[in-house]
């Protein structure tokens, strides 16, 4: 009869033992995914802003109004410019006038490669957002996969759309947040209803 007890006993201890270990390991894998997840999560935030600040930067260096205009005075300058030396040469006025629009062309051409060297520094940025948006997009939580796979064509997107990327973003950190909100206890309800 001692043995039977023993036997029970220690059999009981393992179980308790067996189900306190796999509550644990639960726990902590839980806890990893989540901080998995703010990981990711933080990554996707900073490649998206760094994604804009990029294309901002080259919205204002490269394409505004002011630098279009800039690109078109050194243009003119370079035409008068190669006009007056190819006269003071002795040129005739069509040769000078051709000499001219050669400078013209070798300063807008200079121009377009500096725009196109510029642009391609965005390219850094779209490379990170597409890493960092890849594990959302594919996560167990479709909200968040949703919000991340919207938040991300938003920020790819052409034109300054501020407004439907602060939207994505919100959509985003919400879904997120609520991923990362503890599963409701299954004891919760029945001490309630004690409590009462």
């Amino acid at each position: 009869m001692d043995k039977l007890i023993d036997l029970l006993v220690n059999a009981t201890i393992a179980f308790f033992a067996w189900r306190l270990t796999n509550l644990s390991r639960d726990r902590a894998d839980r806890a990893a995914e989540k901080e998995s997840l703010r990981t990711q999560a933080d990554a996707l935030t900073v490649a998206v802003l760094d994604l804009r600040h990029a294309a901002a930067t080259n919205r204002i260096l490269w394409e505004g109004p002011a630098e279009r205009g800039r690109s078109f005075l050194l243009a003119l300058m370079s035409y008068a410019g190669g006009v007056a030396r190819a006269q003071a040469l002795g040129a005739s006025d069509r040769l000078a006038l051709t000499a001219g629009m050669g400078n013209a062309a070798e300063t807008l051409a200079g121009d377009r490669r500096a725009t196109k060297q510029h642009v391609a520094t965005v390219r850094e940025p779209v490379l990170r957002l597409a890493t960092a948006a890849a594990p959302l997009l594919r996560h167990q939580d479709a909200t968040v996969a949703s919000t991340a796979a919207e938040l991300t064509t938003a920020a790819l997107a052409e034109g300054e759309d501020t407004a439907r990327v602060e939207a994505a973003l919100t959509a985003f950190e919400s879904a997120v947040r609520a991923a990362l909100e503890p599963a409701p206890s299954r004891w919760r309800p029945r001490l309630r209803r004690r409590a009462r």
